[in-house]
C-alpha cells in the first residue's frame, strides 16, 4: 500500500512538472507576443502625418492629368465603384485597402472602366486625394460630378489610425480632382459614413471616429450647399425622432430628400459571467455588435426665393416603419445602390453563434429591390433567356421575355425619334449615328454567363449604369482567414438572364492563418489543462472583450470575448421601435390610377400604348404647378412623358415579372392585345 501511494504521489508530481513546465512555455509565448506587440507598437509609432505628407510628395511629382490603359486593378476592400454622371460608358473605382493578415496596403488610385471596350484605365494627377479606406462618394445632384468626403489611413499593422476631413470634387469628364476649401463649420474627420444628393445639396450622415483603443459612432447630418459653397449642420429638436449613430447603413436619393435604412454600430451591454466565490454573478460591460433595421426618411425644404443668402435648408427626420418583406435574418455589409426609385441591394453577412472559438457567421448572396415608395423588399431572381422562335419576324417582336433592359440601338432610335418629334411607332426605319470609337474598335470577346449569383460575400461594392448592375470585389471569411474577393460581375436588372462575369482570380493567401493554426493546434494538450487553459482564456478574452470591432473586415470585426454570457441589458434606444412591417404600402401599384405595364411588354410597347395618356398626365401635373404646357415644345412634352412611363414601369417591374412567370408556367409566352393590333393580319384576327 505504501508502495502504491509513493508511486502516485510521484506520478502526481511528475504532472504537477510537466504540467508547470507547460504553463512556463506558454507563458514564455505570452511574453515574446507581448514583446513583439511593444516592438510593434515601438515601429508604429511614426508620425502618419509625416507618412501621408511623403505620400504627397509623390503625388506632385505628376505634372498634369493623364489617363493610360492599365491592367486590372489590385483586389481591396472599402473600396468606392460609382457609374458616371457624364458619361454612360464609364464606371469609376477609388482607393481602398487590402488587408492580407499581416499588412495592410491602402490605395489612392483612379480606375476608370470602359464598359463597351471592356478595359481599364489608370488615371494619375497631382492632386489625387491621399490613399484611403472607408471613404464616401455620390453625384452631385444639379452641380454635376462626384463629390468624396473623409475615409481612413493606417499604418501597416493597423496600430494607428488616421481619419481624414477633407472634401474632393471629381470632373468624370476632365478627370481631375479639386480639393474644395470652405469657410465655417465642416465635418469632423471620420470614415464608414455615406453621402447621397438632392437638388443642389450634398447630404451627409454618420460613420465613426477609431482611435485604435475605441470606436465612436456618429449621428451627425451635414449639409452641403453646392451654389453658396458652405457646410450646414442644420439644427434639429431635442424631441425630434433621428436615426441613432451609426456606420455602413444604406442612404438613397429621394425626390423630397433622402431615405435611410440599417447600419452597423457597437453599443454598450451589461453581460453576466460565471458565479463568484460569494455565490452572486459577476457583471462587466461590454460593446456588443448591432445591426440595424429602422428607416427614416429626411424631408428637405429649400428657403424661399427671397430668404438672405446662406440660408440653409429646414430639414426633418421622420420614422417609417420596418419595410415589408425585409431579408431574414438581419445582415450587415449588405451594399446598396440606387436605381430607378428602387435600392438594389446584395450579399451581407449574419452572426449566428457566439462560442470561445469566436463568431461563427453567415453569408449571403442574395439580390433584392426595396422599392422605396411602397417601403417594401421584392427578392430578385436569375431567370434561363427564354428562347423566342420568332427570332426572324419584326424586330418589335424578338425577346419579349425581360425586356427590362432595351438594347443600345433601340434606345438611341428612341431618343431620335423623340427629339424628331416623330412617332415611336416609326421608331424601326430611324437611322442613328454611331460614335466613329463604336465603329472603328472591334468588339469585345464575350464573357462567361453564369446562371448563379457570385460566391457569398459582404461588403461588395455596387453600381448601376443604364440598367446594369455592377458588382465588384467584396468580403468573405471561413474561421479566422479573411478573403478579399478580386472580380468583377454584371446582371442585366431589366432581363435578371444571368451573371457576366468580368473578371475572376483567386484571392490572394491570407499571411496570418497558418499561426493562427498552430496556436490553435498547441492549446489542445489533453484534459487536465483545460480549466487551466480556460481560466487564462477567461483573462484574455477579458482583454479583447474591449477591443475595437472594425465594420470593414470579419477578422477586425470578430471579438473573442465570448465566455458563454448572455446578454442582459443593452443601452440602446435604436432597438426599442416598431417592427411591424409596412404592410400599409404593400398595396400593387395598379391602385394608383396610373397606366399599368402588361406582362411581357417593354418600355417602348408600354410608351407605345399609353403615350397620349402619360402626356396628359403630365400636362395637367404641370397646370397644378402653375406652368403652362404650350411653353413647351412637342419634343419635351413627349421626352417628360416617356420619363414618366419609364418611372412606372420600372415601380411595378417586379409584380410584373411574377406574372410573366405564373403565364409562362401555365404555358403562355406573351399577351397581346387584338385591340391594340388593330387590322392586322395574324392568327388572332377574326376572319
Amino acid at each position: 500500500m505504501a508502495k502504491d501511494k509513493k508511486s502516485k504521489s510521484e506520478g502526481k508530481k511528475k504532472k504537477i512538472e510537466e504540467k508547470k513546465k507547460k504553463q512556463e512555455k506558454k507563458s514564455g509565448k505570452k511574453e515574446q507576443a507581448k514583446r513583439s506587440k511593444v516592438d510593434d507598437s515601438d515601429a508604429e509609432s511614426v508620425d502618419l502625418d509625416e507618412v501621408l505628407a511623403e505620400y504627397a510628395k509623390r503625388q506632385e511629382q505628376f505634372l498634369k492629368v493623364v489617363e493610360a490603359s492599365s491592367e486590372i486593378p489590385k483586389p481591396r476592400a472599402s473600396s468606392t465603384l460609382i457609374a458616371s454622371p457624364s458619361n454612360s460608358n464609364e464606371l469609376f473605382l477609388f482607393g481602398g485597402e487590402y488587408f492580407n493578415g499581416a499588412l495592410a496596403a491602402f490605395f489612392n488610385d483612379l480606375y476608370v472602366y470602359l464598359i463597351d471596350r471592356d478595359e481599364w484605365r489608370l488615371i494619375t494627377s497631382p492632386n489625387t486625394p491621399l490613399p484611403r479606406s472607408g471613404h464616401a462618394w455620390c453625384r452631385g445632384g444639379n452641380a454635376g460630378g462626384i463629390y468624396l468626403f473623409g475615409g481612413e489611413f493606417s499604418s501597416p499593422k493597423q496600430g494607428t489610425f488616421h481619419h481624414y476631413n477633407d472634401f474632393w470634387h471629381l470632373d468624370p469628364s476632365s478627370r481631375e480632382w479639386t480639393r474644395i476649401e470652405t469657410k465655417g463649420k465642416s465635418p469632423p474627420a471620420r470614415s464608414g459614413h455615406r453621402m447621397t444628393y438632392y437638388k443642389n445639396y450634398i447630404i451627409l450622415f454618420g460613420g465613426f471616429q477609431d482611435t485604435s483603443q475605441q470606436t465612436k459612432y456618429l449621428a451627425d447630418l451635414w449639409i452641403y450647399d453646392t451654389t453658396n459653397f458652405v457646410w450646414y449642420n442644420p439644427p434639429l429638436p431635442i424631441s425630434t425622432q433621428k436615426p441613432d449613430a451609426r456606420s455602413s447603413f444604406s442612404f438613397l436619393p429621394h425626390e423630397l430628400g433622402a431615405v435611410l435604412y440599417g447600419g452597423y454600430s457597437r453599443v454598450k451591454a451589461t453581460v453576466t459571467g460565471r458565479q463568484t466565490k460569494g455565490g452572486g454573478q459577476s457583471q462587466r460591460n461590454i460593446l456588443k455588435p448591432m445591426i440595424h433595421q429602422d428607416c427614416f426618411f429626411l424631408k428637405i425644404n429649400q428657403p424661399a426665393a427671397n430668404s438672405p443668402p446662406n440660408t440653409p435648408p429646414t430639414v426633418r427626420w421622420e420614422r417609417r416603419k420596418k419595410p415589408a418583406n425585409a431579408p431574414n435574418p438581419a445582415r450587415a455589409g449588405s451594399t446598396m445602390t440606387y436605381h430607378k426609385g428602387r435600392g438594389i441591394s446584395f450579399g451581407g453577412v449574419h452572426d449566428v453563434e457566439e462560442s470561445e472559438e469566436g463568431i461563427d457567421s453567415e453569408f449571403f448572396n442574395n439580390l433584392f429591390a426595396w422599392n422605396i415608395e411602397r417601403n417594401r423588399y421584392f427578392p430578385l431572381t436569375l431567370r434561363k433567356p427564354r428562347n423566342d422562335q420568332r427570332k426572324g419576324q419584326a424586330s418589335d417582336r424578338v425577346g419579349r421575355r425581360g425586356r427590362g433592359q432595351a438594347n443600345d440601338d433601340e434606345l438611341l432610335r428612341n431618343l431620335a425619334a423623340l427629339e424628331a418629334g416623330r412617332s415611336l411607332a416609326d421608331v424601326d426605319q430611324m437611322e442613328i449615328e454611331k460614335p466613329k470609337e463604336e465603329l472603328d474598335d472591334k468588339e469585345p470577346p464575350k464573357k462567361v454567363s453564369l446562371m448563379e449569383f457570385p460566391h457569398p460575400r459582404f461588403n461588395a461594392q455596387l453600381a448601376v449604369q443604364d440598367d446594369i448592375l455592377y458588382i465588384y470585389g467584396g468580403t468573405f471569411e471561413k474561421g479566422d482567414r479573411e478573403f478579399t474577393f478580386d472580380d468583377m460581375y454584371t446582371i442585366d436588372l431589366g432581363k435578371l438572364d444571368g451573371v457576366k462575369q468580368i473578371f475572376s482570380r483567386e484571392p490572394e493567401n491570407w499571411l496570418g492563418s497558418e499561426d493562427e493554426d498552430s496556436e490553435e493546434d498547441g492549446d489542445s494538450d489533453g484534459d487536465e489543462d483545460d480549466d487551466d487553459d480556460d481560466d487564462e482564456e477567461d483573462e484574455e478574452q477579458g482583454d479583447v472583450s474591449m477591443s475595437v470591432e472594425r465594420p470593414w473586415s470579419e477578422s477586425k470585426r470578430k471579438s473573442k470575448q465570448i465566455d458563454e454570457e448572455t446578454v442582459e441589458t443593452a443601452s440602446i434606444d435604436s432597438a426599442i421601435f416598431d417592427e411591424t412591417p409596412d404592410d400599409s404600402t404593400v398595396a400593387t401599384s395598379v391602385d394608383d390610377g396610373l397606366p399599368h405595364p402588361r406582362p411581357f411588354e417593354s418600355r417602348r410597347e408600354f410608351f407605345q400604348r399609353t403615350g397620349n395618356e402619360w402626356q396628359e398626365l403630365l400636362m395637367t401635373s404641370l397646370r397644378w404647378k402653375g406652368v403652362q404646357p404650350e411653353t413647351l415644345t412637342v419634343k419635351e412634352i413627349k421626352t417628360r412623358a416617356f420619363e414618366m412611363s419609364e418611372e412606372k414601369w420600372w415601380d411595378a417591374r417586379e409584380e410584373i415579372r411574377a406574372l410573366e412567370d405564373e403565364q409562362e408556367e401555365a404555358g403562355i409566352g406573351e399577351v397581346v392585345s387584338l385591340a391594340d393590333r388593330g387590322d392586322s393580319g395574324g392568327v388572332g384576327r377574326r376572319r
